[in-house]
């Protein structure tokens, strides 16, 4: 019995350690959802040799004129953890958002940070990759 729990053991933190190994790769298209009132956005990152280059859109809201989609900027990952911030314009306010996620495979979890009309505001963002087309 104590041979059977051992070995159950051993395989199981081997199999937790080769995914903690894991390279995390932010490319693709994910799409995210934030603020837990089922607002969205898309988050599309590429990769140009060694640097990572990226865009966050958002769909049209109804009678606000802003922005649909942005460049993002200081796009970094660093064991897994992706930061980045954006500009983010809705009428006349302009207001950047800090990000910082947690990749998970094809998923991932995480927090923005803003300062709306002087107020720090922060949020939940999750987002899931869109499979490729073969």
């Amino acid at each position: 019995m104590k041979a059977i729990l051992s070995t159950v053991l051993a395989l199981g933190l081997c199999g937790l350690a080769g995914t903690r190994d894991e390279k995390a790769d932010p490319v693709g298209t994910w799409k995210c959802e934030y603020g837990g009132d089922g607002r969205n956005c898309t988050l599309t990152i590429k990769k140009d040799g060694d640097k990572l280059t990226g865009t966050m859109s958002w769909p049209e809201l109804k009678d606000v004129p802003e922005q649909k989609e942005t460049n993002v900027k200081d796009l970094r990952l660093n064991d897994g953890n992706l930061t980045f911030s954006v500009a983010r314009h809705a009428t006349d306010l302009e207001f950047p958002i800090n990000f910082k996620l947690t990749i998970y495979g094809d998923t991932f979890k995480g927090k923005g940070a803003a300062k709306i009309m002087g107020t720090d505001q922060e949020f939940d963002i999750t987002g899931k990759r869109e499979k490729k087309d073969k």
